[in-house]
């Protein structure tokens, strides 16, 4: 039988995600970057959620091995760990960069700011 405490925990989480990606799309920008940069911090949502994906991951081959699971979970779930673990790294080079914006006073620039082109990058 589940833990209900568990699974309760789950839920509330889903909830308070859900409900945090809705408050930070409305949010002036400095406060979001600041929501932003503490959620994929080393210690941050991001990082917990990839933690327990691979958690999920390392039971679901336990699971598989005596015949539990199909082992298309376990892969599937190894791959998703794998991804969240690229992602985190791909990420952790910008986190310095959102904590120091999120933590810049907000001021008023004298003209229109110029947009930045993007540059997309790619490491595989």
């Amino acid at each position: 039988m589940p833990d209900p405490t568990a699974i309760r925990l789950a839920d509330d989480i889903a909830h308070k995600l859900v409900l945090l990606a809705s408050l930070t799309d409305q949010l002036p920008a400095p406060q979001a970057t600041q929501v932003i940069a503490r959620v994929l911090s080393p210690n941050g949502a991001f990082s917990g959620f990839a933690h327990l994906v691979a958690t999920s991951s390392r039971f679901a081959r336990d699971q598989a091995e005596r015949g539990a699971l199909p082992a298309e979970a376990w892969l599937a779930l190894g791959r998703a760990a794998n991804e969240l673990d690229t992602l985190s790294a791909d990420l952790d080079e910008h986190h310095t960069t959102l904590a120091a914006v999120s933590t810049c006073p907000t001021t008023t620039p004298a003209g229109t700011p110029a947009a930045a082109p993007l540059v997309v990058r790619r490491r595989r």
